[in-house]
């Protein structure tokens, strides 16, 4: 270790070690609880809450996927302008719920435009009408039916739209030189998914969806995902169709339990669904595919 290295070192463990038990604690949550992580070719992923970010960095001007909220978008910008003078030239949205878009506020007046696809924007209107909260929107000034390309410095970005799925509305964004896609919500990695009804979702066609999402990109893509249990959201085909496998599961083990007779109530108290694999969250998120599940079928 070099002797500057050791000196610091040394003099921020004896300060640590000067602190009260409260005092340290207080320190430790001070710490930021977001980071960005460099994945390939200038594109990167941002963590801290709500839905997976992935930006871009090009000589040409920035581009983000997503926003989670406010706070946690400003936290974004401000890493990425601590070494990077370029402009924001595109905030994308995968899709209208709010931890995915209550951050594009914060790019009001920076950005010089927010793409999505058609329905990710007339839902994102709805429930922005139904909450009264227009005034707190950047609302998508692009959008797309099935698909939308673009080119930034090497990169060529382009989206895709499959069908409804999470909701009606939900585009996959690859950045084709890198070859990274972001899954949005298409992808809750080993997590029981949320299944917005009310914005057309399906599971029916959910599993086509990720049919052609796995026949479309090659074996060298590497998929982001919106949600991962333990927060592992980067992975690859594998992860893809055992997000599918889950979908096909669930929907022939409550086909089969309405054959049995069972009703309703009794379907929803159901804790776990058989050959799944490893798959973990709330026991309400459980209850709220079972339900979509049920309604879809019957």
């Amino acid at each position: 270790m070099h002797r500057r290295q050791f000196i610091r070192n040394t003099t921020l463990t004896s300060g640590l070690l000067m602190l009260s038990s409260k005092e340290l604690l207080a320190s430790f949550f001070q710490q930021p609880a977001y980071k960005l992580t460099p994945l390939r070719n200038n594109v990167g992923i941002f963590t801290e809450r709500g839905g997976t970010i992935v930006y871009y960095i090009s000589k040409d001007g920035i581009v983000v996927v997503d926003s989670e909220f406010p706070d946690q978008a400003k936290h974004l910008m401000d890493e990425l302008k601590k070494e990077n003078a370029q402009p924001f030239k595109l905030l994308i949205n995968t899709h209208h719920h709010g931890d995915h878009t209550g951050g594009n506020i914060a790019f009001k007046g920076l950005v010089e435009h927010v793409v999505g696809h058609e329905n990710c924007l007339s839902n994102y209107q709805r429930v922005a009408a139904e909450q009264k909260s227009e005034d707190k929107q950047l609302f998508q000034d692009i959008t797309f039916k099935d698909t939308w390309k673009t080119k930034l410095g090497k990169e060529k970005i382009k989206a895709h739209y499959f069908g409804a799925a999470h909701t009606n509305g939900d585009a996959i964004i690859h950045f084709e030189h890198a070859n990274i896609a972001h899954m949005g919500d298409l992808m809750f990695n080993k997590m029981y998914p949320v299944v917005d009804k009310k914005a057309g979702a399906s599971f029916k066609s959910w599993v086509n969806v990720l049919d052609k999402a796995i026949n479309h990109f090659d074996s060298d893509t590497l998929f982001v995902f919106g949600h991962g249990s333990k927060n592992n959201v980067t992975g690859g085909k594998e992860d893809l169709k055992k997000m599918q496998n889950y979908i096909e599961q669930l929907l022939k083990f409550v086909e089969q339990q309405i054959k049995d007779g069972k009703s309703k109530e009794e379907i929803l108290k159901i804790a776990s669904i058989p050959n799944v694999g490893e798959w973990t969250d709330e026991l309400k998120r459980i209850q709220s595919n079972l339900e979509a599940a049920f309604s879809e079928l019957v």
